[in-house]
């Protein structure tokens, strides 16, 4: 404490108290991810200035004068598919948005029920494993068949891909709430709509946002990999493609950031739903 003090009054420097108080609890937190990243940086940089890697370093995203452009104006858009990153990001978060909804009121609906029935379960589980090992890009072509439109083919991909650990884990959830519960709930002969509202969905809980957690990260990569295949729509994953052929490479990474950081905050996002929700959830 009386170093700390020393050092303040050296440097006639202070953060106020309550950035100091932020610093003093999460600064344990915050420096070894910043040095990890800083070092993954710098190694990433050595490797591209010494030729090992073809890539270029992370440095070339701010010489390179296209990529400094999309930098520092995210928000032009020019009519068409010439938008900055902003709206490319914001088209897939839309398409995400939309497949990934359903897909949870889909399969927390159909968990719940499979989870209440053993013959129901016994007769669908086969059918839900199998689909779930479908890649998502083997759906792209099916959803064009039959949708014959891009953006909803895209929505349906989405949803196709997250509905499936949703349905699981809620499934899971129900299955595992103690005996001695549902023992309760007959003894005191509560209706269907009490058994759900206070005894099956608290119990179910973390297993439903455990599903949510990992189906927000699998809808994320989804629409990037749709958008790549499908051609003439706004999205991250079909400026990638169209950098790529136009050999733009500075132009992917930035866009690799772009998605690594918005998968992030989504899974945060919903990481900070079940903390808040959650009896004891963990962020």
């Amino acid at each position: 404490m009386i170093a700390n003090n020393v050092r303040r009054r050296s440097t006639g420097f202070q953060l106020p108290g309550f950035l100091q108080t932020f610093w003093e609890k999460r600064a344990g937190d915050i420096i070894p991810p910043v040095i990890g990243t800083l070092s993954f940086l710098l190694i990433w940089q050595l490797a591209s200035s010494s030729g090992i890697t073809r890539l270029p370093g992370p440095i070339s995203l701010w010489t390179d004068q296209r990529t400094r452009e999309l930098l520092l104006y995210p928000f032009y858009d020019l009519g068409g598919l010439d938008k900055g990153l902003f709206w490319q990001t914001l088209a897939s978060l839309g398409r995400v948005a939309q497949g990934y909804s359903v897909a949870a009121i889909v399969g927390i609906s159909v968990g719940v029920l499979v989870g209440t029935n053993k013959l129901l379960n016994k007769a669908l589980d086969p059918l839900f494993q199998f689909l779930r090992m479908v890649a998502p890009l083997a759906w792209v072509p099916i959803a064009l068949i039959a949708l014959q439109q891009n953006q909803p083919a895209a929505i349906f991909v989405i949803f196709i891909t997250a509905v499936w650990p949703i349905l699981i884990n809620t499934a899971e959830g129900v299955r595992q709430i103690p005996d001695d519960y549902n023992n309760v709930a007959k003894v005191l002969k509560l209706s269907r709509k009490d058994y759900y509202l206070n005894i099956l969905f608290p119990a179910a809980l973390p297993y439903i946002f455990t599903g949510l957690r990992i189906a927000i990260g699998l809808a994320w990569l989804a629409i990037i990999a749709a958008e790549i295949v499908m051609s003439g729509i706004v999205g991250i994953g079909f400026f990638i493609w169209d950098a790529y052929q136009q050999n733009y490479i500075s132009e992917i990474i930035l866009a690799v950031i772009y998605i690594g950081a918005v998968g992030l905050l989504l899974d945060r996002g919903v990481a900070y739903l079940q903390k808040l929700i959650v009896p004891g959830g963990e962020n």
